[in-house]
């Protein structure tokens, strides 16, 4: 994310489930990271340029979300190379979830 242009702040934590819960996601929606950016949450491996779709946009909802750690997702394959192989979701606080964006 900072490759993209993002500032980045980690906060390494060694109780996940505690934050992923305080925010509303679920386990279906769940993943390795979770980030709150300007409201939203992000979880996992969502790619920047989505993120700066979220932005631009501004949908109703609670975050996107890459479920999982897919295997051809930023971080999760060498650097450079598209995203493919698997779907972003924007999710409500419920948990409801649709598709924001496929690979």
């Amino acid at each position: 994310m900072s490759d993209a242009g993002f500032s980045v702040t980690a906060i390494d934590s060694d109780d996940m489930m505690s934050i992923k819960e305080k925010h509303g996601v679920s386990g279906k929606n769940a993943s390795c990271h979770t980030a709150i950016v300007d409201g939203y949450i992000i979880e996992g491996h969502v790619p920047a340029s989505d993120v700066k779709r979220l932005f631009k946009e501004k949908p109703a909802i609670a975050g996107l979300t890459a479920p999982g750690m897919p295997m051809h997702s930023p971080g999760m394959q060498d650097k450079g190379l598209p995203p493919k192989g698997y779907d972003v979701l924007a999710f409500d606080k419920h948990g409801n979830s649709t598709v924001f964006q496929s690979y």
